[in-house]
């Protein structure tokens, strides 16, 4: 798709509004001889922000002819970015998550970058799942920063009291200990889920059916369907498993779990360092996912770096990502646990493929389903989630508000085409 197209596809009026927003753009400061160059973020917790700030001053230690201008975006990252991009005032590098990764690499937007890549790189030390969620056609369009899987984080208090031993290793093992965990009384139950197709992507394509075929909705087929009727199952027949909503923990499964409601959660590895800040003295462990279909299975969540198509300082923004997503500078940056590293190298040498809570979320990247496919996967999860609720709290079968969800999901995407 050309930029022109797209311009018109995004409206006149996004494009007008750029006229008013301050420029991010960039200059060669004649005084001083350095190369301005800017990156354009979403902001994080104070602790990431000093660290990222940190990194960003070694990259300027190192390479003294570039000063790096830090842009955070607090609100409607890709809205402001993508308006910014047609405007002409967009940052010369910026975060790009795999899940908006697709369409915005069709507007022609996002550099490709194999010309840049060279072999001392070392592009084999990435995690695959995380490296080729940037990639179109072979071509590399961003380098993943960070990521996060999910793992199952179990009570290992209630696991003693109950007398089980050890995580469930399959799905059906987690449905019987669901069982004996639950204490409706105490309004406790064995599995805490948010009910959203993000979460259980991998469990949904299980049995050989796909989510998504050639950019249409296809969850209704039945291999679809069948996959993942045993969340609901949880839920509506056996009542083991419940969301946060449910028990008062807002929209959290961290939060559920650390308050006792919940034996079990699958979660991201953001949920150590809340957990840590949160309930200190919660007694939990982390384990690989329970197989599912007799197949091992994750999702994985992942933001790259990406340059400005349109960027005067291709060569210094090159040198940006390569020292962002290199193992010094990616190794400063998630030292503090808040990320996981995308380099297997970095990874080891900071000890999370062995740590006690995060060896689990790193084993499962090699295996991970990305959270990634395709431009129309946003209409998609938002028709899927709206409708699969129904069913989730009992009011529809599955099937049927499958159907309709991917009836109206394909109306949408057909109106964008």
């Amino acid at each position: 798709m050309k930029r022109k197209k797209w311009l018109s596809a995004f409206g006149l009026s996004s494009l007008l509004l750029t006229t008013i927003l301050s420029g991010c753009g960039n200059e060669e400061n004649s005084s001083s001889g350095k190369t301005e160059i800017v990156l354009s973020g979403w902001g994080g917790n104070p602790t990431e922000q000093k660290l990222l700030n940190e990194v960003l001053a070694d990259f300027e230690k190192e390479h003294p002819h570039i000063d790096v201008k830090l842009n955070t975006i607090s609100d409607q990252y890709m809205d402001v970015l993508k308006t910014r991009l047609i405007g002409g005032t967009a940052a010369d590098v910026f975060y790009l998550d795999a899940f908006e990764a697709p369409a915005l690499i069709e507007t022609g937007a996002v550099e490709p970058l194999n010309k840049y890549v060279t072999e001392d790189f070392d592009l084999d030390d990435f995690e695959k799942p995380m490296l080729d969620a940037f990639k179109n056609d072979e071509e590399l369009y961003g380098l993943p920063k960070d990521y996060s899987t999910l793992a199952l984080f179990y009570n290992k208090k209630m696991f003693k009291e109950a007398g089980i031993k050890e995580p469930p290793k399959t799905w059906e093992e987690m449905e019987k200990i669901a069982i004996k965990l639950t204490d409706h009384e105490k309004q406790v139950y064995g599995l805490g889920m948010l009910p959203q197709i993000e979460r259980m992507y991998y469990m949904a394509e299980s049995r050989g059916g796909e989510v998504i075929t050639d950019g249409r909705a296809t969850f209704a087929d039945d291999k679809v369907v069948d996959a993942i009727q045993p969340v609901v199952d949880m839920h509506v027949k056996d009542k083991t498993a419940a969301s946060p909503s449910e028990v008062g923990a807002g929209q959290s499964a961290g939060e559920m779990f650390g308050r006792g409601k919940a034996a079990m959660v699958m979660e991201g590895n953001w949920n150590i360092p809340f957990l840590e800040d949160t309930f200190p003295d919660l007694d939990y462990g982390t384990a690989e996912l329970p197989t599912v279909n007799g197949k091992k299975g994750t999702m994985s969540f992942t933001v790259g770096y990406a340059m400005n198509a349109e960027s005067e300082h291709k060569k210094e923004s090159w040198e940006l990502i390569q020292y962002l997503t290199g193992k010094e500078g990616m190794e400063k940056w998630t030292s503090k646990g808040f990320a996981l590293p995308t380099r297997k190298s970095v990874a080891a040498e900071l000890g999370y493929d062995s740590d006690e809570l995060r060896g689990s979320l790193v084993s499962g990247a090699e295996y991970a389903t990305v959270w990634q496919d395709g431009p129309t996967l946003p209409i998609v999860m938002n028709n899927f989630n709206n409708q699969f609720l129904s069913a989730y709290l009992g009011d529809r079968p599955l099937k049927e508000a499958l159907k309709d969800a991917e009836k109206q999901a394909n109306r949408e995407i057909k109106v964008t085409e």
